[in-house]
């Protein structure tokens, strides 16, 4: 069995993200009750049997059986740190019908996997759920691999999970918890269909009758009824009122209170919470308890097998009634002075309001208010009684006291030492304020006596001495007497505050209670009723309670305060809501004091937790009542206890807590299935369908997450063990609290009251249309004038089918439940003046039904209103029921023994025929109101689209893989990707970039360009984005995707076949298709079209890439979108051929496209990592038949007009030979591959179509050696056509190539690099190596290079050569970090700036030797590419300084902040006189560059590996790769492989920027990180 753990999970406090995981648990947090057994075996016991039905689940995922249907995968994708987001971090699951798995996802690499664990108190191997028992299941630990974690789900509960794992100092790290629910599974007997199959209401007897079949009912198929059973009688005479619940529709009823009642005759005043209500039982009963509980068993069992209603009960957790016989046996259950001393002055309060109330008539005050004048003297005469009270005694200190006590300690001669701050010198104020700072005042707001705050004498006297130290005893005693008036000063003022609060409240309640319209208007005042309500319960003294303290029987009535923290108990200290008179209390309740845990009040929980469980045991659900006042522990606690005997216990509350967090708090952690929400709060049509489309729509038309976001997967088994079965993945995105919306609770106002009487047709219609749970009451459905008295009204319910919206109610409650069961899961709420309209749809069928209702806010109007035609395009309607209420009489039927609705009569409207039309867009039919359509009319009707091919979802996925399985990666980089520039030379001009109203163009013309807004439309149904509305006014964004490819067919032929598959697609969404359902088909086919690319490409690449992860796709992906073919650019003069791009969307064509360095430093990356040898060997052999006085050209131009500005191009050039050697399969074979050369030997620049161009070959072998031996001999050259015709911002000057090549801006160097560059050292030595191994082998065909050494000709061999750098190295680039060993090393110590570090450059320019010492980000290449010439010590020091000094968010940064030429802030537009930063000069000075960062890791991790113990810091992989995944703030660290960090390198290189290398190029013609980085350039991250 796995380990468990006590962790410190607290159910109140979610922990914030990186908390360390070293707190004590909370009391709270670590309670368990055990479920109570009778000593006498009982027939109720087996009530409170418990359940395991997790072990069901592993069962059959253990099993070998496989069934046919595919296993159902919710993903719940966590970041980095383990935790999920805000929106994820409580999830709502379905009901366990059958078993499924919830997933929990990491990326790859993330900072949790560092030996990662997930902790949960879901029982991952079995056995019962206990909130405090946590199960342990450790992480993977290759960080190459997403985590994927799979919780078998077979049974309904609430759980909590996080993930620990080792944080950078060495201490485990606890994530961020989550919250999943999981819905309980609710069964009830099936009905029959409530319309006909000609979509006609089967008159009463004939549809929805109960059948013998069991069915589950899901959330949203529920139809509940609160009825309050003192009003149904015994519960022998229950039936006729089952009987027409269910005719009415209804599947759950909910019961107020069934247990005792209190004196006060309310159900939620419960006197004994083991019994059920004698009431409910015929007068002679002479049945016990667990009678009583069998009977109302039996009565329940009735209701569900022939009626088909399941039950909810309300249970009652905060409070019992005043005249509970147990409180006098446990007054501690109650709160009291006793046990809560800070009550003492309340307590006091509520005596004096009971005397003063007792006394008025003696004193001739008024007993009954009848004015404002009244409510003034009763108060004005209080006020006098209660200042005779010295309540500020409570508060303050006793200054006579206080000088007696430190007289006596001064008098004795014994004064301690004072210990806190010096007092000499300090005035009184001073000391007094010092005196509360330090804490040295005992009992201060403790309110437990009179005068109980106090200071020790001791202290005052030691006080008083360290601040008057010559001063005599009597001095010093009137010292303290004077420092004790100024600590009382605020505590006199908190007095004054509270009482004045105080006041006001007693004010407001005797107003409302006695004196206004809305109020209860209650009779005399007198001590048993008095002046407000009694905010205590006295339980009577007796020989029963003598045992206990007299303050202890004085126990706090339960209520509630507006705006109120929920979390914060009211009766605790420090709050003073009961001396401050806040509570709005109920007289008859007194509150529960369940202290921390079940250790504080033992007997209290025991009794509860029986109370729970009985009813679980009985009941399919709990309503909590005044949950928001039910302390989280307590809550949790007795649930858990309750879901032990009852795990499917549906669970609903009505939360006040005026925040949608502390909602979820209560709602995850207690489990709350539903939460209640009510029509008639809305205030007027707008608000109330605002509200419907909030709480009783799950998914708008149209949506497209089902379509779109799921995918097929082969599912391993959860535990390890059994068979691998087909499944279905599905992402969760995080849940709102599901809502159970009642068009009016039970304690609220009737409809004539607050709107209309006929508006109780017209809400209650709404709200049972909602998709959501549903409910109302009896008395909304009869036409109750008024709100009832559940304490003081004593009829019976009227069991009529006269009158009322009874009718109504049955078609349209039955409906609901149908609709829920058959997935009608998509709504549309359209409001037009007093006009709602809600559409609710089945999407597969695209069957519907659409009721249009006319509310009724305001009393009186009979006018039809406005609303215009309802139009539905390409829907027929067919009209079911209509009807419209006529009340006779607004008056109540004062009936003495039955409650009677108001006189009406359902008067049903004739059928109103959909009207057909057609337009541009097709045939519609539209819905016209009838003339005669008063407010609180309804009619309903189903719909169907017409036209649509069933089958349409399947069609627009079908045949894609073929579609596209043939294309290579340049129809693919076609497919996906171009940017306008592209596709604007690719098509001559005709075709560039969509641009969609209100969104602007898109970033890609391909599919790439759509999936960036459609992934957040589809993700979260956002039909009302830009794209969606662009869809519903057209089709021009379908015309557009085929048609770019059909214009390209003649290029690249193999487009056809996606071209017609697009168009055979959009053809038939557009002749069939209403407009509002254009979005979801369009996303179904471009996001299966994209899938379906991104798979072919995949495909295509190397194995690496392959079988990597989703972060690795991405990455290699961007070689396609590189690579393509564009008709300006070509590695071939003669003919268009692909070529990569230097970057997007600025280098796209023509002379700017392909460069020689950026090809180079990305060629590993892009081409050989993902395994695209063929283009990587068209890309070297390209480049080499320019070669010309020894160097590649910097711009390509098509190997027209090639310019060769750019040192080191070659080197990288070489560099990428190499690697393709080492790489490609017979990677050898290219050193021989023939190579036609464009320009002849003597570097004569001619036309590339000149009959001397191309007239010899080298091979690839050649050409490396002419490089060499170029360089050996050295290059001196002007550039061909040098003048402003080439570039009008170079000086001539800087048209003059010698070996020193600079980047300038405007013609002047901006970061020269004369000398020996460290990277290219580097990438020489690299070369030199891999030739001398070669050369040994006999596989390269030269030994060396000619040089001139002492002026004699000499062959210098690649070995003696490598052997010079590997020599010099150390000693000429390390700046030692010890000056000590400066004397070992080439360095000048007056122009030092850091040490520890790789000097930039060797040998830099006359008057710029302090450059070599500048720290910038080049030497980890030389690192990565030539690490033998490194000492790993020296290594390890200057990569650790790069890592704290140069890495940033965005990459690398090119210099050392620190140093005076930092100028971070790149700005190619600067038009300011400052040579530092104008036109971009600061290009190299400290702007952030993506591309080094890959050589960067790959140098760490080659020596951390070589210093025996790899520890790159996940803080520095989580930057790198925030970088990355900026556009979804995503974070991973990635595996440890340098071909990722090639990729990495490789496409940093591309997308945010050229090299860093010097050229005689501009900067302002080079894209930058800061200024050109586009949001969606790199959007397939």
């Amino acid at each position: 069995m796995p380990p468990t753990t006590q962790s410190d999970y607290n159910s109140a406090d979610n922990s914030a993200q990186g908390q360390p995981v070293n707190g004590a648990a909370s009391r709270k947090a670590q309670m368990r009750v055990e479920i109570p057994k009778n000593r006498e075996a009982s027939e109720t016991d087996a009530i409170r049997t418990p359940k395991t039905p997790q072990n069901e689940g592993l069962s059959w995922f253990e099993s070998s059986s496989v069934s046919s249907e595919p296993v159902q995968v919710y993903e719940l994708k966590l970041e980095a740190d383990g935790g999920p987001n805000k929106n994820r971090a409580y999830t709502r699951l379905p009901p366990p019908a059958s078993p499924y798995i919830l997933r929990l996802s990491l990326d790859a690499g993330t900072p949790a996997s560092k030996r990662g664990v997930l902790k949960t108190n879901f029982p991952l191997y079995g056995g019962p759920f206990e909130r405090m028992k946590f199960v342990e299941k450790i992480l993977p630990s290759d960080f190459s691999k997403p985590i994927q974690i799979d919780l078998p789900i077979s049974s309904a509960g609430v759980f909590v999970y996080w993930i620990e794992y080792d944080g950078g100092n060495g201490e485990r790290i606890k994530g961020r918890e989550g919250y999943f629910n999981i819905d309980p599974d609710l069964r009830v007997r099936k009905r029959t269909p409530i319309l006909t199959p000609e979509q006609e209401v089967h008159k009463p007897g004939k549809g929805g009758l109960i059948t013998e079949e069991t069915t589950h009912i899901p959330l949203d198929g529920l139809s509940i009824i609160t009825l309050v059973s003192k009003w149904m009688g015994c519960l022998d005479e229950w039936t006729p009122y089952l009987k027409e619940t269910s005719e009415r529709g209804y599947n759950m009823i909910h019961y107020t209170p069934l247990q005792q009642r209190g004196q006060s005759m309310s159900p939620y005043s419960i006197a004994d919470q083991l019994a059920f209500d004698r009431e409910l039982f015929p007068a002679n009963w002479k049945g016990s308890r667990d009678d009583g509980t069998l009977q109302m068993l039996k009565t329940l069992k009735v209701a569900k097998e022939q009626f088909g209603l399941m039950s909810l009960v309300d249970i009652v957790l905060n409070h019992t009634a005043d005249n509970s016989v147990w409180l006098e046996d446990h007054p501690e259950a109650g709160y009291s002075p006793f046990n809560m001393p800070h009550l003492t002055p309340a307590l006091e309060l509520d005596d004096a309001i009971i005397e003063f109330s007792g006394s008025l008539e003696a004193n001739g005050l008024p007993t009954i208010v009848k004015s404002q004048a009244d409510v003034d003297l009763l108060v004005s005469n209080f006020r006098e009684y209660l200042n005779t009270r010295n309540f500020w005694q409570y508060y303050v200190l006793d200054t006579a006291g206080e000088k007696k006590a430190i007289e006596k300690i001064l008098m004795s001669g014994h004064v301690a030492s004072w210990d806190g701050p010096d007092l000499c010198g300090k005035s009184h104020v001073e000391i007094a304020k010092l005196i509360r700072s330090e804490n040295k005042i005992q009992n201060l707001g403790a309110l437990s006596s009179r005068f109980c705050a106090r200071v020790k004498p001791e202290v005052a006297a030691a006080a008083m001495r360290a601040a008057y130290q010559d001063s005599s005893t009597d001095i010093l005693v009137e010292s303290w007497g004077k420092v004790v008036d100024i600590i009382n000063v605020p505590l006199y003022e908190e007095w004054k505050e509270d009482t004045e609060v105080a006041f006001t409240n007693i004010v407001n309640r005797l107003k409302y209670t006695r004196l206004e319209e809305h109020g209860p208007k209650l009779g005399p005042i007198t001590t048993k009723c008095p002046l407000v309500e009694k905010y205590f319960t006295r339980i009577p003294q007796s020989e029963k309670t003598k045992k206990h303290d007299p303050r202890s029987l004085s126990v706090a009535n339960n209520g509630w305060i507006w705006g109120a923290d929920p979390l914060a108990n009211f009766a605790a200290h420090p709050s003073k809501a009961y001396l401050r008179r806040e509570v709005i209390v109920w007289e008859d309740c007194v509150k529960l004091n369940y202290g921390n845990g079940p250790e504080d009040n033992p007997w209290l929980w025991k009794h509860m937790t029986e109370y729970v469980t009985l009813l679980a045991g009985m009941f399919d659900g709990f309503r909590i009542d005044n949950c928001h006042s039910t302390p989280l522990h307590v809550g949790c606690t007795l649930l858990d206890a309750a879901r032990v005997v009852n795990p499917d216990l549906y669970i609903c509350a009505e939360l006040f807590t005026g925040s949608e967090e502390t909602d979820i708090t209560f709602v995850s952690r207690l489990g709350i299935t539903s939460l209640i929400r009510e029509g008639y709060n809305a205030w007027d049509p707008k608000e109330l369908s605002r509200i419907l489309y909030r709480f009783g729509v799950q998914k708008p038309l149209g949506s497209m997450d089902g379509a779109c976001m799921t995918s097929p997967a082969d599912i391993p088994p959860p535990t390890g063990k059994g068979p691998t079965r087909p499944g279905i993945v599905s992402p969760l995105q995080g849940s709102a609290p599901h809502a159970v919306f009642f068009d009016l609770t039970h304690d609220n106002e009737s409809p004539m009251h607050k709107r209309s009487a006929e508006d109780a047709l017209s809400t209650g219609a709404l709200v049972a249309f909602s998709h959501c749970a549903v409910g109302s009451v009896k008395g909304f459905d009869d036409l109750y004038p008024k709100l009832l008295s559940l304490g003081s009204e004593n009829r019976r319910y009227e069991v009529s089918e006269k009158g009322g919206i009874g009718q109504v109610k049955r078609l349209l409650n039955n409906l609901h439940t149908e609709m829920a069961l058959e997935g009608f899961g998509e709504a549309h709420v359209h409001q037009e003046n007093d006009y709602i309209v809600i559409h609710r749809v089945e999407p597969r069928s695209q069957r519907g039904y659409l009721i249009v209702v006319h509310t009724a806010f305001h009393k009186g109007s009979k006018d039809r209103g406005h609303i215009n035609p309802i139009q539905l395009r390409r829907t027929k309607v067919k009209f079911i029921f209509g009807a419209t209420l006529d009340i006779h009489s607004y008056e109540d039927i004062n009936d003495s023994k039955l409650l009677k609705g108001l006189d009406s009569t359902l008067c049903l409207l004739p059928a109103v025929e959909g009207k057909d039309g057609a337009d541009v867009d097709g045939p519609y039919q539209e819905i016209i109101v009838p003339d005669k359509f008063p407010p609180g009319s309804v009619m309903l009707f189903s719909t169907k689209l017409e036209g649509l091919p069933l089958n349409i979802d399947q069609f627009c996925k079908e045949g894609v893989d073929s579609a596209f399985s043939s294309l290579d990666l340049v129809d693919l980089n076609v497919i996906l990707y171009r940017c306008d520039e592209e596709e604007r030379d690719a098509t001559d001009g005709e075709i560039g970039a969509y641009e969609i109203p209100g969104l602007g163009k898109l970033v890609y013309c391909g599919l790439q360009g759509w999936m960036a807004p459609l992934k957040h439309v589809m993700q979260y149904n956002d039909l009302g984005h830009p794209l969606c509305g662009h869809l519903r006014d057209g089709a021009w964004a379908m015309d557009y995707i085929h048609r770019r490819l059909e214009k390209q067919v003649g290029d690249l032929p193999k487009l056809a076949a996606p071209a017609k598959w697009f168009k055979d697609r959009f053809d038939v969404i557009k002749q069939h298709s209403p407009a509002f359902l254009r979005p979801k088909y369009f996303a179904i086919v471009v996001s299966e079209a994209f899938k379906a690319a991104r798979r072919a490409a995949i495909e295509q690449s190397s194995d690496f890439v392959a079988s990597g992860h989703g972060f690795i796709h991405d990455l290699a992906l961007t070689s396609v979108q590189m690579y393509g073919l564009v008709k300006s650019a070509s590695l071939d003069p003669g003919k268009v051929v692909p070529s990569l791009a230097a970057g997007l969307p600025h280098f796209t064509g023509g002379w700017a496209r392909t460069w020689g360095r950026d090809v180079f430093i990305s060629l590993r990356g892009l081409f050989l990592a993902t395994g695209n040898y063929a283009a990587a060997k068209q890309h070297i052999l390209a480049f080499s038949s320019t070669l010309k006085h020894g160097l590649i050209p910097n711009l390509l131009d098509s190997v027209r007009s090639p310019r060769y500005n750019s040192r080191d191009s070659p080197w990288w050039m070489l560099q990428n030979i190499q690697d393709y050697t080492l790489l490609a399969p017979d990677g050898l074979s290219i050193l021989s591959e023939s190579v036609k050369r464009r320009f002849p030997k003597d570097d004569t620049w001619i036309p590339w179509d000149d009959p001397l161009a191309y007239s010899y070959s080298s091979t690839v072998a050649e050409i490396i050696q002419e490089i060499l031996q170029r360089h050996a001999s050295g290059i001196c050259f002007r550039e061909h056509n040098a003048g402003p015709n080439l570039d009008m911002q170079m000086t001539d000057q800087g048209f003059q190539i010698d070996v020193h090549v600079k980047a300038g801006t405007k013609g002047k160097p901006g970061t020269p690099r004369d000398g020996a560059p460290i990277e290219i050292s580097g990438l020489l030595k690299s070369t030199l190596r891999w030739l001398a191994l070669l050369s040994h082998a006999n596989k390269f065909p030269f030994k060396g290079v000619d040089a001139i050494i002492d002026g004699k000709a000499t062959l210098v061999t690649y070995q003696e050569w490598s052997d010079l750098i590997q020599a010099s190295f150390e000693f000429n680039y390390y700046v030692p970090a010890d000056p000590a060993e400066d004397a070992s090393h080439n360095v000048n110590p007056a122009i030092i700036n850091r040490r520890g570090i790789y000097k930039d450059v060797y040998g830099s320019g006359s008057g710029r030797e302090w450059s070599d010492y500048q720290l910038r980000c080049n030497f980890p290449i030389a690192m990565a590419v030539a690490p033998e010439l490194f000492d790993t010590t020296h290594a390890l020091t200057a990569l650790s300084l790069a890592d704290s000094l140069l890495r940033a968010p965005l990459g690398m940064k090119t210099l050392d902040p620190a140093d005076l030429q930092y100028r971070g802030n790149y700005d190619n537009s600067n038009d300011s006189d400052d040579p530092h930063i104008a036109k971009g000069l600061n290009y190299h000075q400290g702007p952030e560059w993506g591309w080094p960062l890959g050589y960067f890791l790959r140098a760490y991790l080659h020596f951390e590996r070589q210093a025996g113990a790899v520890s790159i810091h996940f803080e520095q992989l989580e930057s790198v790769i925030e970088t990355m995944h900026n556009d979804r703030h995503r974070r991973m660290f990635f595996t440890a492989s340098s071909t990722i960090f090639c990729l990495l390198a490789a496409i940093s290189k591309r997308i945010l920027g050229p090299a860093f290398q010097n050229s005689q190029t501009k900067a302002g013609r080079i894209v930058t990180t800061h200024a050109e980085l586009r949001p969606g350039a790199t959007a397939h991250f």
